[in-house]
């Protein structure tokens, strides 16, 4: 099994129907009260490709796509046009995006996130495979610069700065990203006459944890 940097065609993503899910156990008491947990830390993200094909060259394209990932044996980069960039859905990503953490003078590598909050919760989703090109950062409320003040991995998320942020000072970060996923089939079944008539093949993406 190998993760291909490859995102599969945002043409044909856009359109698909998906979201996150999460896992909650739920034990009635006899008293009638409720016991809830969760054995994820974070949420995991389904989709549908097929709900984004419109032609029959699509399905060609989603074919040969699946065909070069071996069907689950591999997984790519998915654009999730409803959840893509750090900053509002209407915007634009600056560096003073997300917080992804604060400086001490020794640490250099920070992981790319993004909150999630809603009244006095907040949920912080890890960021594993931003956009080439598109990630901005600074320290202290200052824009630095990628290639002269900091770097990152387009594989793993990680800002690496090439002098450590200063104690205390905050190191946020603006960017695009993917959603690592795999298919979650190893057969597309395809009717020309059903495409036709407006039935498209199911065609369900998984998120993998990396």
């Amino acid at each position: 099994m190998a993760f291909h940097e490859i995102r599969f065609p945002a043409n044909l993503s856009f359109g698909s129907v998906g979201g996150p899910e999460r896992r909650t156990e739920i034990v009635s008491l006899s008293n009638g009260h409720e016991e809830r947990r969760s054995p994820w830390a974070h949420s995991r993200r389904r989709y549908d490709a097929g709900m984004g094909l419109r032609s029959l060259d699509d399905v060609g394209a989603l074919i040969a796509f699946f065909e070069a990932r071996a069907g689950q044996l591999h997984g790519f980069r998915w654009k999730d046009w409803s959840d893509y960039k750090s900053s509002a859905a209407s915007g634009a990503p600056a560096f003073s995006d997300q917080v992804l953490g604060y400086g001490d003078g020794v640490r250099k590598l920070f992981q790319l996130r993004k909150s999630y909050q809603s009244g006095p919760a907040r949920y912080w989703r890890p960021i594993a495979k931003p956009v080439a090109g598109t990630v901005l950062a600074g320290a202290g409320d200052v824009e630095l610069h990628e290639g002269q003040d900091y770097a990152v991995d387009l594989g793993t998320g990680l800002l690496s700065f090439a002098v450590p942020p200063e104690d205390g000072a905050k190191v946020t970060a603006g960017f695009e990203f993917d959603v690592p996923v795999r298919f979650d089939t190893d057969r597309i079944a395809v009717s020309v006459a059903s495409f036709h008539a407006g039935d498209l093949p199911q065609v369900p993406v998984i998120e993998v944890r990396l």
